[in-house]
């Protein structure tokens, strides 16, 4: 949970009078999920909901779209 914080006014540094909080509500931080088909342990794909920071992590390995091209011989 945090606090969103809605200001108005001019900053001091910029000529103003200072910036005034004109009202605060709660919010909640929420992970950042994408629906990603990931490779499984047995071969196969599955699509699940991950964040993002697993995926960049990498916690969770993307399954191949397709096959790399193969020259024949």
């Amino acid at each position: 949970m945090g606090n969103s914080v809605e200001t108005r006014g001019k900053a001091k540094y910029l000529g103003g009078v200072g910036t005034k909080i004109t009202g605060i509500a709660r919010r909640q931080f929420r992970p950042n999920l994408q629906r990603v088909r990931v490779a499984t342990p047995e071969g196969g794909a599955k699509s699940i909901k991950v964040c993002t920071q697993c995926i960049r992590s990498g916690s969770v390995r993307k399954a191949v779209k397709q096959k790399p091209f193969k020259l024949p011989g």
